[in-house]
């Protein structure tokens, strides 16, 4: 496997889960059915800051330790770029059961494998995101989030490029697909019960 091959991969294996946490139904879920301009920006703004807070953790990594600050940085950046959206100086977040899972990680193959899962959680997050704001008349956020969708693509090329150099057999790749699996199918079943606690159907109706 490859570096390419491993997020087409970890795509490919976890499609249904994705494909729901790329539906309107997810950001129903993140802003618990408030969705308007404010809420919708303040869950992204605590999804950046938590973000931030994760990778900051895992700079003392051996292996990827300087792409974890790298990527914890711009994490950063996109919090207060958020914030400026809001017109505040902070947000309150809640660490979600994806982030918990992320930070109990120790295994630097693990740790990026699992990044990946949640890049393209993320990615699908943005997507919603800047739909949101499109159909709100208000190109300049949506232009905002599009940029950050976008910071994705790089953090996933500089995740699996240390995949790529540090897996020396299929057993570690595997280790890093498992990884990723259970990153996005913890941000599923999130998805999932936060959708029934407020009695929607998150599986869509044929």
């Amino acid at each position: 496997m490859n570096a390419e091959e491993f997020t087409e991969t970890v795509r490919t294996d976890n499609d249904t889960a994705l494909s729901r946490l790329g539906s309107s139904k997810s950001l129903y879920a993140d802003t618990a059915g408030e969705m308007d301009p404010e809420t919708v920006l303040e869950a992204a703004a605590a999804a950046e800051r938590t973000a931030s807070e994760t990778f900051g953790a895992w700079t003392d990594d051996d292996a990827a330790g300087e792409f974890f600050a790298s990527v914890a940085n711009e994490e950063r950046d996109h919090y207060e770029q958020v914030l400026a959206e809001l017109g505040t100086d902070a947000v309150e977040t809640d660490v979600t059961a994806m982030h918990e899972g992320l930070r109990a990680r120790t295994d630097s193959i693990e740790r990026l494998g699992a990044f990946v899962g949640r890049a393209l959680v993320a990615e699908k997050s943005k997507e919603q995101v800047t739909g949101f704001f499109v159909g709100q008349a208000d190109p300049q956020t949506a232009s905002t989030f599009r940029a950050l969708g976008g910071d994705l693509d790089e953090q996933l090329a500089g995740a699996t490029d240390h995949l790529a150099a540090l897996c020396a057999s299929d057993d570690d790749w595997e280790r890093a697909l498992e990884a990723a699996r259970e990153t996005i199918q913890t941000a599923y079943e999130t998805y999932t019960d936060q959708l029934e606690s407020m009695g929607v159907n998150p599986k869509p109706v044929c």
